[in-house]
């Protein structure tokens, strides 16, 4: 494939052509935010967008998903294209004139941006019905700040070989970032995501008069020990090229000054790029809290919660992203190396070789150095980065499903 394809030439101007409607779309919904796993408005300001295009649409049963099915004009394989619609709880401070009317919600992820690039990417590749041998499956999914929404649609059927457009062959999602320029393409084969998981240890204790710690067992030292115990124990754990963080956030113990308290409280989250590693410490951060409470005279309660696995890219198809992307005039450039975030998209890509990729939408006039990050109450979206993410989502599709 090479910048001149015919198959996907042109994607650009149609992707340009439908801006008005995926501006509106996405300034809606930005205006509405909605959070975690039941998004009632959010769906059925999708469901109106696709109306009047020719798609099997499925609801979800457990939550506000949303799956559309476009049937090409010949059979052949189905690409899946995803975008997630949830927000995140915390207050807007960008003075956008659309800005949430939602108290403590905000599509500060860019989650907004996503459902209206894959809904006018279903809009455009509908006029091209008839270059398609194959199924396109548009996953409109809730809940992917931290709730888990990919995996719930994969339980009710999404890439069951009966379910609604049969297992998929090839798989792509977009997630729009504020500090990369816009209209830039970003991805990488392998490892792009990280694990993550959750920690929280109660350390009990016995309380007691401040002034006399020796007729008490303080939880409070035994739980600022663990915080550089653990630290300790990643870097003497682990190999030092394997990549991992473990980050206490959270530390809460008592209730005024002249009070030892009965019990102490961490929390935090652990990051990992392998599964071998993510199992290895999560064993290590047990002992570790454990023994390091009983050297205190301590006990502790260790909560290690599973969250999203590696999110790992199929190689080939992370390369055609990238070709694809220049094809229909977005920049792309490989990432030299994962992130540690994380992603629930990594449901799909344990099931469905597939891709995820970085689409940058920081405006031209923001300073780089200084830019609003994702998931700051304060980004701001060059919505003009919008129409090449529609483009690439719809050159996928129709790379994948390439009439022959």
């Amino acid at each position: 494939m090479s910048r001149a394809d015919p198959q996907l030439a042109g994607l650009g101007a149609r992707a340009r052509a439908l801006q008005h409607r995926t501006v509106g779309l996405r300034r809606a919904l930005h205006r509405h935010p909605e959070l975690g796993l039941h998004l009632p408005r959010t769906r059925d300001a999708v469901l109106a967008e696709l109306a009047d295009l020719p798609l099997q649409v499925h609801l979800g049963r457990v939550v506000s998903s949303v799956v559309a099915v476009l049937d090409g004009a010949r059979p052949g394989p189905t690409v899946l294209l995803r975008g997630d619609m949830d927000a995140l709880p915390m207050a807007e401070e960008t003075g956008l004139p659309f800005a949430s009317a939602v108290d403590g919600a905000m599509h500060a992820c860019g989650h907004d941006t996503h459902v209206a690039m894959l809904a006018s990417a279903a809009r455009l590749l509908a006029g091209l019905r008839d270059r398609l041998a194959g199924r396109v499956l548009f996953m409109f999914q809730p809940g992917e700040e931290g709730y888990h929404g990919a995996r719930h649609m994969i339980d009710e059927g999404l890439l069951d070989e009966g379910g609604p457009a049969g297992t998929p062959s090839s798989a792509l999602a977009l997630h729009i970032s504020a500090t990369l320029a816009a209209g830039r393409l970003q991805t990488r084969p392998g490892p792009l995501m990280a694990a993550a998981d959750t920690l929280r240890v109660t350390v009990t204790g016995r309380g007691g008069h401040a002034s006399a710690p020796h007729d008490a067992l303080d939880p409070v030292p035994a739980a600022a020990a663990m915080v550089g115990a653990l630290q300790t124990a990643l870097t003497r754990r682990v190999d030092a090229q394997q990549a991992a963080v473990l980050t206490i956030a959270r530390i809460v113990a008592g209730t005024t000054n002249n009070v030892i308290p009965e019990t102490a409280f961490l929390e935090g989250t652990l990051r990992t790029l392998s599964e071998p590693v993510r199992g290895r410490l999560r064993e290590e951060i047990r002992r570790v809290c454990h023994h390091t409470a009983l050297a205190h005279g301590c006990t502790a309660e260790i909560d290690l919660e599973p969250g999203y696995p590696v999110t790992v890219n199929d190689a080939e198809v992370a390369g055609r992203v990238g070709r694809i992307g220049a094809a229909v005039g977005a920049r792309y450039a490989e990432m030299p190396g994962p992130i540690m975030g994380a992603e629930d998209f990594s449901y799909v890509l344990e099931r469905v070789p597939g891709a995820l990729a970085f689409l940058g939408g920081r405006p031209a006039r923001v300073d780089p150095a200084t830019a609003p990050p994702n998931h700051s109450n304060r980004v701001v979206f060059d919505e003009g980065a919008m129409a090449a993410g529609v483009a690439v989502y719809a050159g996928f599709a129709l790379d994948t499903c390439r009439a022959r």
